[in-house]
């Protein structure tokens, strides 16, 4: 009898200990846990809800985990964090935010449980997903006063908060009083610098963390400094950062060789940009559109429109462009003139009904009026919505008249903005203004609205404002008025220089034109035609040594102009031709000689010039 009882209480005891080293998180099926669950009841196994309540929410049965929760005791954190994570594991922050102010407003009545380190987390990182920060700060609050000030998962959470709501400069503030680091603080305050545009700062903060002696960095912070690299040009570490990808084998999944794609194609390393393009097992229509928009950018057109009908030509399935390839795309055709291909990316645009935001809309307009169809770039303008308009749409109109020296047009469409919007012109507003009036010869337009803008609008003249005012002034042969005007201000500026010495030569101004080619020598200009510009005005002036010693400079720098090129389309075929002045090596020379006379004489008939 005795060795029954024994063999009972050992029976017992090996399934008590069982059950206490049972492992819920194990079981991943709606039937296994059925299972466990009626196993917990019967052995009313308290400790075991919480697992059983994130097991539930792990398959995704929240309203399971729900029923238990609420059918448990409530005095235990871990019970009420099994809910909380669950609920933020799948996605319903405003849940998670609701039970977090059931927690603190029944606590010491209904509870006796406390926020811990773990519900301060989930819940600040369920805020940042609402981006509020109203609620996040106010759990921010209630976590320092319960002592988790240096708690580094706290801590990561609030600088979550703070760089998705935009408060970089209060992550900052978190960040420097942490005591200890993790690698997600890192990724995060990085991530979030490169965010707000302040990729500069992201990148310092990577430096210090590397003398600091964390050198390694996961998927997350790779992307934020690959980006920061591609905005501020930093070349050289973005290859660093390259490099320590491939040497650390960190998983290059799409989002960072695209990262990697945008930055080398960005800054001009174009054929590494096409090397890991190619390399790519999967591509996203964001990698297709990065590439795009590099070498749109970078002024290789034909090489962007290159790769837009190549992704068109992929095998299916392709991604369609999206507005980023769009636009891209559109920009390369302005570049060199082509407006059949605009108007079949306009065409396809229609077709798949993409929406038509601003950027579309200006990129329209800027390859319409560009390539020749100023008409169809009004028409364009005119279709968006009043309300809609932005600045950048009425600016790239603006700009759009001035290109055709149509510089009234462009004046009375500037006069509409604060007549029909509560729009104020800003200075990109009147720089488009400016050199409309500039190329249309307004000069007295010109002076008043230049002063209008600092008097009036109290926005401060930029270069570009003196470029434009003093090529202005110059081409109506007010040199002096212009040199008056750069001296009185103090501004300096290579092309503000330029454009006045254009305009004294233009005029014959050589006296002054001679004191201003000295000053534009002062600057060491590469461009050959600056220099041919500054050699032109010294023989005007008859000084010969001067324009020998400008002439063995261009000669032994080994800069060539660069050719003028012509883009004609002749049924459908995009025709280039490039030239330079006296050149005669063009194939059909002869010809278009002939047709220039025939042309010369008819136009002389047309004004009279034989009566």
């Amino acid at each position: 009898m005795q060795k029954t009882v024994v063999t009972a209480t050992t029976t017992n005891l090996h399934r008590w200990r069982q059950w206490r080293t049972l492992k819920i998180s194990v079981y991943k099926d709606r039937k296994s846990l059925s299972q466990i669950h009626a196993k917990v009841i019967v052995n009313d196994s308290e400790e075991k809800l919480g697992n059983l309540i994130t097991a539930y929410g792990r398959i995704g049965d929240i309203g399971t985990a729900r029923l238990i929760f609420e059918n448990s005791g409530q005095d235990r954190i871990s019970i009420w964090n099994s809910i909380i994570i669950a609920y933020s594991k799948n996605r319903i922050p405003k849940e998670v935010i609701s039970l977090y102010h059931r927690l603190v407003s029944t606590l010491g009545k209904v509870t006796r449980a406390q926020p811990d380190s773990s519900t301060f987390t989930v819940v600040l990182k369920a805020c940042a997903w609402l981006s509020d920060l109203e609620t996040g700060e106010e759990v921010r609050s209630r976590a320092w006063d319960c002592g988790y000030s240096r708690d580094v998962f706290v801590c990561s959470s609030v600088l979550n908060l703070y760089t998705k709501c935009g408060k970089i400069d209060d992550a900052l503030k978190v960040f420097d009083l942490m005591p200890t680091r993790d690698l997600v603080s890192w990724s995060t305050i990085i991530a979030g610098l490169v965010n707000a545009g302040r990729s500069t700062e992201a990148i310092q903060v990577y430096r210090r963390m590397q003398t600091e002696g964390l050198e390694e960095g996961d998927g997350v912070m790779m992307v934020g400094l690959i980006q920061a690299c591609t905005i501020s040009g930093y070349l050289n570490l973005g290859k660093s950062i390259h490099s320590h990808i491939l040497r650390k084998s960190l998983n290059l999944d799409v989002v960072i060789e695209t990262s990697l794609v945008d930055m080398y194609a960005k800054n001009r390393s174009l054929n590494q940009a096409i090397h890991i393009f190619e390399n790519m097992m999967h591509r996203t229509v964001v990698s297709w559109s990065v590439l795009i928009s590099g070498f749109a950018q970078n002024s290789f057109p034909n090489e962007a429109l290159a790769i837009l009908i190549q992704m068109q030509n992929e095998p299916k399935p392709t991604p369609m462009p999206d507005s980023v390839a769009l636009v891209s795309s559109l920009l390369a055709c302005s570049q060199i003139g082509i407006l059949k291909l605009g108007k079949s990316i306009h065409g396809f645009i229609i077709r798949r009904r993409i929406q038509y935001d601003r950027i579309i809309s200006t990129a329209l307009i800027d390859m319409y009026s560009k390539c020749g169809n100023i008409q169809k770039s009004r028409i364009l303008f005119d279709q968006i919505n009043i309300a809609s308009r932005d600045l950048i749409s009425w600016n790239a109109m603006i700009s759009s008249y001035g290109a055709h020296g149509q510089g009234e047009e462009a004046l009375k469409l500037f006069l509409q903005i604060e007549q029909t919007t509560n729009l104020k012109p800003d200075h990109a507003t009147f720089a488009s203004l400016l050199s409309a009036l500039s190329h249309s010869g307004l000069v007295d337009e010109g002076r008043c609205w230049f002063n209008a803008m600092t008097a009036h609008y109290k926005i401060e003249p930029q270069e570009k404002h003196y470029v434009c005012v003093v090529d202005l002034l110059a081409r109506g042969g007010h040199v002096d008025e212009a040199y008056e005007l750069i001296t009185r201000n103090n501004v300096e500026g290579l092309e503000i220089w330029v454009a006045l010495l254009s305009g004294c030569r233009n005029h014959r101004q050589y006296n002054l034109g001679v004191k201003i080619a000295e000053i534009v020598l002062k600057f060491c200009p590469e461009d050959v035609g600056i220099h041919t510009l500054v050699s032109n005005v010294f023989a005007g002036a008859e000084d010969w040594g001067r324009v020998a010693e400008v002439r063995k400079v261009m000669k032994t720098s080994g800069n060539k102009k660069t050719p003028g090129f012509s883009v004609v389309e002749i049924n459908g075929r995009t025709m280039f031709n490039g030239f330079v002045m006296d050149d005669k090596s063009h194939s059909q020379f002869h010809l278009i000689r002939q047709i220039l006379d025939i042309l010369d004489f008819d136009m002389k008939i047309e004004e009279g010039f034989f009566i």
